[in-house]
C-alpha cells in the first residue's frame, strides 16, 4: 500500500468555476419562463436576481468565493446571503430595508427610522431597560445572529462588565447603519427543548390551505355523479322505442332529455367525454335530437345507434337490472365520498384554534373522524375518515422528543434529524451560562447561528464557528466551571449518535450532523474527532489532522476485525503516523494545517497515480472515509454509543438499504449515484458486522445469502461478486491488489472509480442466467 510513499502530491492551484453560477442562473431562467406554477416561477425569479448579483460581485472582484470573507468589507462573522454551493450574493443576512419590528421601535421611540438612530437609542437608558424587559421575559426571536448583538450588550452592562459592552459597541458601531442588531419581539418565550418539532402548526395550517381541488378526481367525481346517471336515462328512453312503438310521451320526453342535457352541459364542465361525438352517449343523444326534430336517422347513424345500444347493455346490463344496479350503487359510494380539500377545510378549521408559533403534542385530534356537529355545520357525512394525505400534512408539525419524531417517521431521513438537533444542542451549549436570561440568550443566538448556510470554502479553511461571533466571545467570561456542561455534552453525544445509527444505520452522517456532535464532543471534552464529508469537485488532495486522528481510533477498534481484512488495511501504519505525528506537535516540530502522510496513504491507496477529477477525488475522499470509518469508529470508542437493535439487526438493515439501491441501478440512465451510496451502506454494513459476537456474525451472514437469494435476478447478479467477495474475506481469504479474487469472480465493493463500475458493466445476458444464491 505505501509503496509510493515518498511521492509528492501535486498542487492543483484551486479556483473557482463561475460557471456553475451560469448554470445555475440559466436554470432559474427556464424555471421562471416554463414553470406552470405562479409561486414556482416566482421563487425562481428570485434565484435569478442572486445568481446575477454572484456572477456580478465575482467579476467586479467584490466577492471572494472560496474565502471566509467573501464580501468584500464585511467581515467573517457577519452573516452572508448563501446560495446553492456556498456562493454569496454580496448581501448580508441581517441587512436589507428595515423589517416591520425595527420601523415600530423606531416609531415608540420617536427616533428616525434608521438602523444608526434605533443602534443609539438601545444605547440610552430607555433603549437598555427595553432590551432588558425582553431578556427577563424571554418574548423575542433571534432569526440570524447579530438580532442577538444588542441584547448581549444590554446584557453586560446590567451585569457592570462595562468594559466588555464597550468594547462590544466598538465593534458593531461601523455596521450600525447596515445589519439589524435587535431582536424580533414575539407573543410567547421560546419553547423548552425537552420536545422538538419538524413544521410549526402555523406551517401545517398553511399548507392546509394550499390544497384545492384535485382536477382529475373532481372530474371522475362529476362523470360518476352526473353523466352516468345521465347516461342510463339516455339508454333507458332509447330501449323505449327498441322494444316497440314508443309511446305518445316519447318524443316529449326526449326534448326534455335534450334541453336537460343542454344545463347539464353549461353546469359541469369538468368532464368533457360527453363531448365526444364517437362516445355512445354522443350517438344517442344525435339520434335523439334527430327524432325529436321529426327527421328519419340516416342509415350510417342508425347503424351506429344499433352498436352502441348493443354495447352498452352487454358492457353494464339493462339498466335497472341486478348487476346494474350494483354497479350504480357502488358508483355513487364512490362519488359521494367527501372531497379531500373539503375535509383538508375541516382539519384547517380544527389546526386555527392552535398556538400557532409552535407544534402540538396532539396531532391525532385534528385529524379525528367527522362529528356529528361538523357534519351538520359543513354538510360533511358524520364518521368521514380525513385522508392520510391531508393527516400528514398536521404529523409533521407533532412536538416530542426526537426518538418519537423518528419512530413516527416525522423524521425520515438523517438528513431532516441533521435539521432538528440545534434545537437540543443549543440548550446543551447554554447551560454554560448560569444566568438565565444570558442561558437563553445564547440558546437563542446558536439556533439561528446554526441556521446559517455553509460558505464554499479552499485550502482547509473552516466555517465561521460560533465562538468568534463578538457578542458570544464578550459574554465567554460569564460561563459557569466547564464541570457541570461535561456530563450532559457527553449524554447528549450518545443519545444523538444512537439515535442517527440506530434510525438510519446504512446512511453516511451528514455533514450537519456532523458539525453538531463534534460542537457537543468539545464540551464534553471527549477527544472525539468528528470528519466532514468532503466534495470532490473542489476537493485539493489534502485533509485536516483531525482525519488521521480518527483513523487512529478507528486502528484502536477494529484491528484485525473483518473490517480491517476487508479493506486490506494496515492499521498498524495508521497508528504509527499518528503518534509520530503527535509526537512531533508535542514537541512543536509540525504544526501544519494538514496531515501530507495520510493524504498520501489515501491516494495510494485509491490508485490514482496523481491524476486529479471529480472521479479521482471521489477515490480518494472514499478512502478516507474508510480509514476512518466516516464517524462510527468515534461514536462508538469516544462516545460509547451502543445502538438496539444490537449490531447484528444493524448489520441486517444496512444489507436491506443495500438491495434498495442496488435495485435502482436497472435501467438507470445515471446509475453511478445509486452505486456509490449502495457501497457506502455496504460499509457501513461490515463495520456493524465487525462488531458483532462470532456467533452473530456468523448469523448474519448466512442471512445475507438467504436474503439475496430472493432479491430480482438483476440484484442477485449486481451483488454476486460483491458477495463473493464478503464470503472469501469472512473465510479467511484475500483480494488482490485490484480487489478482486477468483478471476473477477468476487470484487471489494467500493462506490468511486475512474474507469467505469463493474456493478453497471453486467449486461442484461450476464443477469438473466442468474437463479439461486448468487
Amino acid at each position: 500500500m505505501n509503496a509510493n510513499a515518498d511521492k509528492q502530491l501535486p498542487d492543483p492551484s484551486p479556483s473557482v468555476d463561475p460557471s456553475y453560477a451560469a448554470d445555475r442562473l440559466a436554470r432559474a431562467r427556464r424555471t421562471a419562463a416554463d414553470h406552470p406554477d405562479a409561486a414556482t416561477r416566482e421563487r425562481a425569479a428570485t434565484r435569478i436576481r442572486q445568481w446575477q448579483d454572484v456572477l456580478s460581485g465575482m467579476a467586479r472582484g467584490v466577492l471572494s468565493v472560496g474565502s471566509r470573507t467573501p464580501v468584500a468589507g464585511l467581515p467573517a462573522w457577519v452573516t452572508p446571503d448563501v446560495v446553492t454551493g456556498g456562493f454569496v450574493t454580496g448581501a448580508a443576512s441581517a441587512g436589507g430595508p428595515l423589517l416591520p419590528y425595527e420601523e415600530e421601535a423606531a416609531r415608540r421611540a420617536a427616533v428616525p427610522a434608521t438602523r444608526a438612530a434605533l443602534f443609539a437609542h438601545c444605547l440610552t437608558e430607555d433603549g437598555l431597560r427595553g432590551l432588558w424587559e425582553l431578556l427577563d421575559s424571554g418574548r423575542y426571536e433571534v432569526r440570524v445572529p447579530e438580532e442577538a448583538a444588542l441584547a448581549a450588550v444590554a446584557w453586560l452592562v446590567r451585569a457592570g462588565d462595562f468594559d466588555a459592552a464597550a468594547e462590544l459597541v466598538g465593534v458593531l458601531e461601523p455596521f450600525a447603519d447596515r445589519l439589524r442588531f435587535t431582536p424580533r419581539p414575539a407573543d410567547r418565550p421560546a419553547p423548552g427543548v425537552d420536545s422538538v418539532h419538524r413544521r410549526t402548526v402555523g406551517e401545517a395550517t398553511a399548507a392546509l390551505a394550499r390544497r384545492g381541488p384535485n382536477a382529475s378526481v373532481e372530474t371522475q367525481r362529476e362523470a360518476l355523479a352526473v353523466w352516468r346517471p345521465f347516461e342510463d336515462e339516455l339508454l333507458t328512453h332509447r330501449l323505449e322505442a327498441r322494444t316497440g312503438a314508443p309511446g305518445p310521451h316519447w318524443h316529449a320526453d326526449g326534448a326534455a332529455l335534450l334541453a336537460r342535457y343542454g344545463a347539464l352541459a353549461a353546469e359541469h364542465t369538468r368532464c368533457t367525454k360527453h363531448l365526444d361525438p364517437k362516445s355512445n352517449a354522443a350517438i344517442l343523444r344525435r339520434a335523439l335530437e334527430e327524432q325529436v326534430a321529426g327527421r328519419a336517422l340516416a342509415p350510417r347513424l342508425a347503424g351506429l345507434l344499433e352498436v352502441a345500444v348493443t354495447s352498452m347493455v352487454a358492457k353494464r346490463g339493462l339498466p335497472g337490472s341486478a348487476g346494474h344496479a350494483r354497479l350504480r350503487r357502488i358508483q355513487a359510494r364512490q362519488a359521494g365520498l367527501p372531497a379531500h380539500h373539503a375535509l383538508a377545510a375541516l382539519v384547517l378549521r380544527r389546526v386555527s384554534r392552535l398556538d400557532q408559533g409552535s407544534g402540538t403534542p396532539d396531532v391525532a385530534s385534528p385529524v379525528a373522524p367527522v362529528s356529528a356537529e361538523e357534519a351538520r355545520e359543513t354538510g360533511l357525512p358524520e364518521g368521514a375518515v380525513v385522508p392520510p394525505a391531508v393527516a400528514a400534512a398536521v404529523a409533521g408539525a407533532l412536538s416530542a422528543p426526537l426518538e418519537v419524531l423518528v419512530e413516527r417517521g416525522v423524521v425520515p431521513s438523517a438528513e431532516v434529524l441533521a435539521e432538528l438537533v440545534p434545537q437540543l444542542v443549543a440548550a446543551v451549549t447554554a447551560e454554560r451560562y448560569a444566568d438565565g436570561p444570558l442561558r437563553n440568550l445564547m440558546a437563542a443566538t446558536y439556533r439561528a447561528f446554526r441556521s446559517r448556510r455553509s460558505l464554499l470554502l479552499l485550502d482547509l479553511r473552516h466555517q465561521v464557528r460560533i465562538e468568534e461571533l463578538p457578542w458570544v466571545r464578550a459574554v465567554s467570561g460569564h460561563r459557569s466551571a466547564g464541570e457541570d456542561v461535561r456530563e450532559p455534552a457527553h449524554e447528549a453525544v450518545r443519545r444523538l449518535g444512537e439515535l442517527a445509527v440506530r434510525a438510519f444505520p446504512a446512511t453516511v452522517l451528514p455533514n450537519p450532523l456532523v458539525r453538531e456532535l463534534a460542537q457537543l464532543a468539545g464540551q464534553a471534552e471527549l477527544g472525539a474527532p468528528f470528519v466532514e464529508e468532503l466534495a470532490a469537485d473542489i476537493f485539493t488532495g489534502t485533509f485536516t489532522p483531525k482525519f488521521l486522528v480518527a483513523a487512529r481510533v478507528a486502528a484502536e477498534l477494529l484491528d484485525g476485525s473483518l473490517y480491517a481484512r476487508y479493506y486490506g488495511i494496515d492499521y498498524r501504519a495508521v497508528r504509527r503516523m499518528a503518534v509520530a505525528r503527535a509526537a512531533d506537535r508535542a514537541t512543536g516540530v509540525n504544526r501544519a494545517r494538514s496531515a501530507p502522510d495520510f493524504a498520501r496513504m489515501c491516494a495510494d491507496r485509491a490508485g490514482t497515480d496523481g491524476a486529479w477529477g471529480v472521479a479521482a477525488n471521489g477515490t480518494v475522499i472514499e478512502q478516507a472515509q474508510i480509514l476512518t470509518t466516516h464517524n462510527l469508529a468515534t461514536l462508538v470508542a469516544r462516545a460509547g454509543i451502543a445502538p438496539l437493535p444490537g449490531w447484528a439487526g444493524l448489520a441486517r438493515d444496512c444489507f436491506d438499504a443495500v438491495c434498495r439501491l442496488v435495485a435502482r441501478v436497472e435501467g438507470n440512465p445515471r446509475p453511478l449515484p445509486a452505486v456509490k451510496d449502495a457501497a457506502y451502506a455496504w460499509r457501513q454494513m461490515l463495520f456493524h458486522l465487525s462488531l458483532c459476537e462470532e456467533t452473530d456474525r456468523r448469523a448474519v451472514l448466512a442471512w445475507i445469502d438467504e436474503e439475496a437469494a430472493g432479491r430480482p435476478a438483476h440484484v442477485r447478479a449486481r451483488l454476486a461478486p460483491a458477495l463473493a467477495g464478503l464470503r472469501l474475506v469472512a473465510g479467511g481469504g484475500a483480494f488482490g491488489p485490484d480487489g478482486a479474487a477468483d478471476g473477477g469472480r468476487a470484487r471489494r465493493l467500493l462506490g468511486w472509480s475512474t474507469d467505469g463500475h463493474w456493478m453497471c458493466r453486467i449486461e442484461a445476458h450476464e443477469r438473466e442466467p442468474v437463479r439461486g444464491k448468487p
